[in-house]
């Protein structure tokens, strides 16, 4: 077995981790109003301990509500009270056995039509997404970031990061910060996403969409490979 295709096996494992525990999230009932972001993350974090052992995460664990849910990445909103018919999302990057995954989710806790749709329209863009990158063997982080842009404006949102999505691999991946636009998939990577990274290794990709409604005040996140699985 290659290299490779260990590094491609582990990263899978990693995603199906992931998407294990949050089906959980759903299943316990996490995410419910009158605790804070805070308190569900911490929440979160104590059930893949328990269901992997996992103690590490290699970003920030997010949890965000209402108005919290129009903010990237790098803000530090104020821990907020989950409220009744809010939207939320998390974003978590556990690590499993030195391999990293990537995965958000987003949650309506009411009937409001406008946040289902948001949260339904988040996969539909990925998915979207994902076939722009499948058709074009030669595409950019510039020309997918693009397209992943009109996709949300088509729908009726505006995307709420600079970048739609980045490196991953093992633990720590390549250094990603705001001066290696390379690492991300982002206007100003005009390099292919499909190439090998500075130790030869070939690249592989987190597509993340963040969707906002600016005048209604809340978005949505939803995140998981892009080129694997």
């Amino acid at each position: 077995m290659t290299t490779e295709t260990v590094r491609v096996e582990r990263l899978l494992q990693a995603q199906a981790n992931a998407e294990a525990l949050f089906e959980e999230v759903v299943a316990r009932d996490l995410v419910t109003p009158g605790q804070s972001e805070r308190e569900v993350s911490d929440r979160i974090r104590d059930l893949a301990n328990e269901m992997f052992g996992t103690t590490r995460h290699w970003h920030k664990r997010i949890v965000r509500s209402g108005p919290n849910t129009l903010m990237p990445y790098r803000e530090n909103p104020p821990n907020r009270t989950i409220e009744a018919d809010d939207i939320a999302f998390a974003d978590f990057g556990p690590i499993f056995e030195e391999f990293e995954a990537d995965f958000g989710r987003t949650y309506v806790l009411g009937d409001d039509p406008v946040k289902r749709r948001l949260r339904d329209d988040l996969p539909k863009i990925f998915v979207a997404g994902r076939k722009v990158f499948e058709a074009d063997p030669d595409i950019t982080g510039k020309q997918l970031y693009a397209q992943v842009e009109a996709l949300a404006a088509d729908a009726g949102w505006t995307l709420g990061g600079w970048h739609a999505g980045h490196l991953v691999g093992e633990f720590p991946h390549e250094k990603i910060d705001g001066a290696d636009i390379e690492s991300y998939i982002a206007p100003d990577n005009d390099t292919p996403l499909r190439r090998t990274d500075k130790t030869g290794r070939r690249c592989h990709w987190i597509q993340e969409i963040h969707l906002v409604d600016t005048e209604r005040g809340f978005g949505g996140f939803y995140e998981q490979l892009l080129d694997l699985g």
